[in-house]
C-alpha cells in the first residue's frame, strides 16, 4: 500500500501533520508538556512537528487527544485549489496512514475529514489484530472486503467473518477489532459518517 504513494508525497504529507501539529500546540503546550500529557516522549513530539518519520496512528491518536482534537484535524486541509479539493482526490495525493509496526495501512480517499462522510481504503496485513487495543467512535460504519482470503471482524464480541465481497455494518461505537488470519493482505474499503478518524 504505502509504495502506491511517491516518497516525496509521502514526505509533504507528514511534514503538513508536523506543521498541523505544531499550530495546534503553540501557546497551550510546551512539547514536554504535551509529551507527558501524551505518554509519549519529547522526542517523538519534536520529531513529528519536523516532518520525520511516518507517525503511527496510535502516536497520533494518543497526541490529538491530549490535544483534545481528532486525529483528523491532524490530517486535514492541503494546499491545492478549494474547488478541486472539495470534489477529486488523486490516486498519488491520498493521505496516508499507517498503525504501528503492525502495517496497518489506511488512505483517506474523501478529500478531507470535514464533510458527512468519511471513506478508507485499509490493507490489514497477514496476522494483524488490534484485539487488545479496538476501535471504538462516534458514527455508523461500512466494511466491504475488497481483496482478500478473508477477514475477521469482531463488533461487541459478537465475531463476523467476511470473505471477498461481503460486506459488513455497524454502531461503530461500539467496540470492534479486525484479525487477518490469513497469509495474505486484506483489503477494506470503509465508510463512517459522521468523520471521526
Amino acid at each position: 500500500m504505502a509504495s502506491e504513494q511517491p516518497a516525496e508525497a509521502v514526505h509533504a504529507h507528514v511534514a503538513d501533520i508536523g506543521q498541523r501539529l505544531r499550530e495546534a500546540r503553540n501557546g497551550r503546550f510546551t512539547v514536554k508538556e504535551l509529551a507527558a500529557a501524551a505518554g509519549v516522549s519529547a522526542g517523538l513530539i519534536s520529531e513529528v512537528e519536523r516532518g520525520q518519520g511516518n507517525p503511527s496512528f496510535r502516536t497520533l491518536y494518543r497526541i490529538s487527544q491530549a490535544l483534545g482534537i481528532r486525529v483528523g484535524d491532524l490530517l486535514s486541509g492541503d494546499g491545492r485549489n478549494k474547488q478541486t479539493a472539495a470534489l477529486l482526490v488523486k490516486r498519488h495525493e491520498r493521505k496516508l496512514l499507517q498503525l504501528g509496526e503492525q502495517g496497518l495501512v489506511w488512505q483517506l480517499l474523501t478529500p478531507n475529514l470535514q464533510g458527512k462522510l468519511e471513506v478508507l481504503k485499509t490493507s490489514v496485513p497477514p496476522g494483524f489484530t488490534n484485539r487488545e487495543a479496538p476501535f471504538s467512535h462516534e458514527g455508523e460504519e461500512c466494511v466491504y472486503l475488497l481483496s482478500g482470503d478473508s477477514l475477521e471482524i469482531t463488533v461487541d464480541n459478537e465475531q463476523f467473518t467476511l470473505e471477498e465481497g461481503d460486506a459488513i455494518t455497524y454502531d461503530s461505537a461500539k467496540s470492534h477489532w479486525y484479525h487477518n488470519p490469513t497469509d495474505t493482505d486484506a483489503v477494506v474499503l470503509g465508510v463512517v459518517t459522521p468523520p471521526s478518524f
